[in-house]
């Protein structure tokens, strides 16, 4: 494998820095802007190669020290060695160049990016990776682009106090397990008032044994408020203990006020935003945004538990939550109920089929809110146009899927509004946004 010496330019959407090898695009992991270094390339095609650093010769003035001591051999943060400036810096250019190259949107319809006040002790889901093999035993997450689970020491430095509390709890308890090997994930995740669930996944074939171990180990994990089993699929998953909801609160309207918020549940197992101040002001920008008249009708795609459509619905005349999850359509029922909002209903549907459904009964929509999976929505941005809803709230994360279905909505007769990065995951690459088109 060929060394070589560059300078790094920038940052690129996954995380690496970037630079050139006699005129040929390099990726590096784990630099920054203005950073030189000396580099080993461990992958080469003929436009790019991917290389690791041998040794850091100048170093960028953006860096900064990171806070986790396994940053860098664990792969669930890549940024740490990055001031939170510089970090807001990069994502911004990442998304405008996105949304530049793939649907032509003007940087000036970009807004500053909604940054975190706390950048660190954010995260309210984790997804703990085990290995147990003999007397060697490992609790954490994967090293990048492996299998590998390299240990956490004593807690996750973006992660939630209150999980933190529960794995160290955890880590005593799940080395008595008499099955280790047949343990490969352990989910925590903590409601906004530290409540935490967890929900063990189990592999073996004596379920009930599994059971009854964390059952009798419960006094040993006071942090824990509900656990459960999952063998598989979601839908084995089976409640061991305690809670099995955890709330968070939202805004209830386009004011900024304490007194206006809705507490929104969900199940174990469930989705849910992992930063929930963040979350609240990406609803409250929607609730901007989406400027709703009473009595308007408003179709929220991929609703989960009621994240937008519950804050709409006391406004709106009617609101239509789609959601392929069956159990967000329980919890999304279950906050309707519990705030006697009447004007939303939910349904387990795909929304592209959704969407055609309304289309072939000639229903209409006011305002349409997408909040798709990472791989976007490309089948449902070529239908919206045909409900006639005379705004969309597209909220993404992912700014490559985003500008792809950014492009088709402005062909079906839409325009690019407004749009900006609401910093979701700092330490990290991954770019939370919204955006607003209105019809030309």
């Amino acid at each position: 494998m060929r060394e070589a010496t560059l300078a790094i330019d920038r940052l690129a959407y996954g995380g690496a820095g970037f630079g050139r090898i006699e005129g040929k695009a390099c990726f590096v992991p784990f630099t920054a802007p203005g950073d030189r270094v000396r580099v080993r390339v461990r992958r080469e095609t003929a436009s790019y190669a991917e290389a690791e650093v041998i040794e850091l010769l100048e170093s960028s003035p953006f860096r900064t020290a990171p806070l986790c001591p396994v940053f860098g051999r664990c792969g669930g943060c890549h940024w740490q060695h990055l001031g939170y400036p510089a970090q807001i810096a990069a994502k911004e250019e990442i998304f405008g160049e996105a949304l530049w190259r793939l649907a032509r949107v003007e940087r000036e319809r970009l807004l500053p990016a909604l940054t975190a006040d706390e950048p660190w002790g954010y995260r309210s889901r984790v997804q703990v990776k085990l290995y147990g093999r003999g007397r060697e035993f490992r609790l954490g997450f994967f090293a990048p682009g492996s299998h590998y689970v390299v240990d956490l020491p004593g807690g996750c430095a973006v992660a939630q106090p209150a999980i933190n509390e529960a794995l160290g709890e955890l880590k005593q308890v799940v080395e008595e397990f008499p099955e280790r090997d047949r343990l490969p994930q352990i989910d925590l995740a903590a409601g906004d008032d530290g409540a935490v669930i967890m929900t063990v996944h189990y592999i073996g074939d004596r379920s009930d044994r599994a059971a009854e171990f964390w059952c009798t180990r419960r006094p040993r994990l006071p942090s824990v408020a509900g656990a459960c089993l999952q063998r598989g699929r979601k839908a084995t998953l089976t409640a061991l203990f305690g809670e099995q909801r955890l709330a968070y609160i939202v805004p209830a309207t386009a004011t900024d006020g304490e007194a206006e918020t809705l507490r929104l549940a969900f199940s174990a197992g469930s989705f849910s935003q992992v930063n929930y101040r963040q979350n609240r002001a990406l609803v409250l920008t929607a609730l901007e945004w989406g400027n709703l008249a009473v009595g308007e009708r408003v179709l929220d795609l991929c609703c989960g538990n009621g994240n937008f459509s519950l804050p709409f619905a006391r406004r709106a005349g009617e609101v239509v939550g789609l959601e392929t999850g069956e159990q967000s359509v329980t919890d999304a029922r279950y906050n309707a109920a519990a705030l006697g909002i009447d004007t939303a209903r939910f349904e387990a549907l795909d929304g592209a089929a959704g969407l055609r459904r309304f289309i072939a009964g000639g229903e209409r929509f006011d305002l349409v809110i997408i909040d798709p999976p990472r791989s976007g929505a490309a089948e449902m941005a070529g239908l919206i146009g045909a409900v006639g809803a005379r705004a969309i709230l597209y909220v993404s994360c992912d700014p490559q899927t985003l500008g792809r279905d950014l492009a088709r909505l402005q062909k079906g007769g839409y325009r690019v509004v407004k749009s900006r990065v609401v910093d979701m995951f700092p330490q990290t690459y991954h770019i939370e946004s919204i955006t607003l088109l209105e019809r030309v």
